[in-house]
């Protein structure tokens, strides 16, 4: 079996980054996912639309299980992973795409503040 090559870039991508990297791309995985779901919805294509919505779930979750649960900020952060999951869910039973858009903001808003925190932080090491 033949690797893709972009599979491969990616892979090493992830197995070469920093933990705030991958938070990073964690963030512009469910932003990518909540698009492609909206746009397969669009399509009455609702099968990949579960597919896309199952896996920015999945990033959710994993979100949430890397929270470090002794800063204050994490418990914040958690309140909002789980509120994003739930509506996920709900939008994808509703297939829902105001629903995915009000999400999508909200990823987006927090891929933005980790963007300008990461700048921050490289500014002042």
């Amino acid at each position: 079996m033949l690797n893709n090559p972009y599979q491969t870039y990616q892979k090493q991508a992830v197995n070469t980054s920093k933990p705030e990297d991958l938070t990073y791309m964690l963030y512009q995985g469910i932003v990518k996912f909540i698009r492609l779901s909206k746009i397969a919805i669009e399509n009455n294509n609702f099968e990949d639309s579960h597919h896309y919505n199952l896996r920015a779930q999945d990033i959710v979750s994993e979100l949430m299980i890397t929270l470090k649960q002794e800063f204050e900020v994490s418990k914040q952060l958690a309140s909002m992973y789980d509120y994003m999951k739930r509506r996920l869910m709900e939008a994808n039973l509703k297939k829902s795409t105001e629903i995915l858009e009000e999400v999508e903001g909200y990823a987006v808003e927090l891929m933005e503040a980790w963007s300008e925190a990461m700048k921050s932080n490289k500014a002042t090491n």
